[in-house]
């Protein structure tokens, strides 16, 4: 057991220093091509910070155990909006001001469509191609139509030096790739030492150890008073999560969702969707006392899975 705990805080920590290293060089890179910010934000940097989730899901289908992979997509989904969210707000409140209204209709499409697979009980490579065939649409739509409030979300800044931020870039993958298998691993082992579902462990451990970049992310921005980095880092990361990673696992071991997670917390997570878009149409802003109250229902949830 001693083994199985300490491979899984190896792998938490190895996804978090991972994750922060390759977001730096991504950003670096891109800023040493010469390319907008905007595409760096939204494609460079949104794609940096769920490769912690890109590796965990995939390695944990590959080893077997979709129950892992799609706990973990769903889970940090979960953990973005109620926990990542709800800490940000109550570090600071965090400001609505029309940034991210499009996406939050995106994302809460895409958990739809996550739900609608999971009640099917269908797996399939075409499903997971599909998927990032649409991610591929929604950053050429997002890019050719930026919208008037996306500058704040973009301010990220990385190593000028270009041999530095591809170090950076590379050391870090490396590390991710190295975490996540300790993570997924040691996680199968508790799952089988104490009996829990590994769907469990999925939507819980795992979940929230790969959303660490996002959390750390988030509170930072949330410090500096960068409100729509904060909402922008949350949403982006539901949508890269749902479409980019379940594609990309689906398409790697094509196993359907494991049908735990068709009924409460696919509800849960539609419900959290819905309930972020409609904040950002009729808010103005996301105060502590709802910060609390959001970080209440992820706990909450959480006890509620293991119990």
């Amino acid at each position: 057991m001693l083994q199985a705990i300490l491979l899984s805080l190896a792998g938490l920590v190895g996804l978090a220093i991972g994750g922060e290293l390759l977001v730096r060089g991504a950003v670096g890179i891109a800023q040493k091509l010469g390319v907008s910010t905007l595409f760096t934000g939204l494609v460079i940097v949104g794609f940096a910070t769920s490769m912690p989730e890109m590796v965990a899901s995939v390695q944990a289908s590959l080893a077997g155990s979709p129950e892992i992979a799609w706990g973990n997509i769903v889970g940090s989904n979960l953990a973005n909006t109620l926990l990542i969210l709800g800490a940000s707000a109550l570090v600071a409140p965090i400001m609505l001001t029309g940034t991210g209204r499009r996406d939050a209709v995106v994302a809460l499409a895409a958990t739809l469509l996550l739900w609608g697979l999971a009640l099917s009980g269908i797996g399939a490579r075409w499903i997971g191609v599909l998927l990032l065939v649409l991610i591929v649409v929604y950053i050429v739509w997002r890019y050719r139509h930026p919208g008037a409030a996306m500058q704040e979300e973009e301010s990220e800044d990385g190593p000028q030096n270009g041999v530095i931020a591809t170090a950076l870039f590379v050391v870090g993958l490396g590390i991710l790739v190295l975490g996540g298998d300790a993570l997924v691993t040691g996680a199968i082992e508790l799952a089988t030492i104490f009996r829990v579902p590994e769907t469990v462990i999925g939507l819980t451990v795992v979940a929230v150890g790969t959303s660490l970049p996002e959390l750390a992310a988030s509170i930072a921005a949330a410090l500096r008073g960068k409100s729509a980095l904060a909402l922008g880092n949350v949403v982006g990361s539901n949508i890269y999560n749902i479409l980019l990673i379940g594609g990309a696992t689906m398409s790697i071991a094509p196993f359907a969702l494991p049908a735990e997670l068709a009924g409460l917390q696919m509800g849960l997570l539609t419900a959290s969707a819905a309930a972020l878009l409609a904040l950002l149409w009729t808010a103005k802003k996301i105060g502590r006392a709802l910060g609390a109250l959001l970080l209440a229902a992820f706990i909450g949830n959480v006890v509620l899975v293991f119990a």
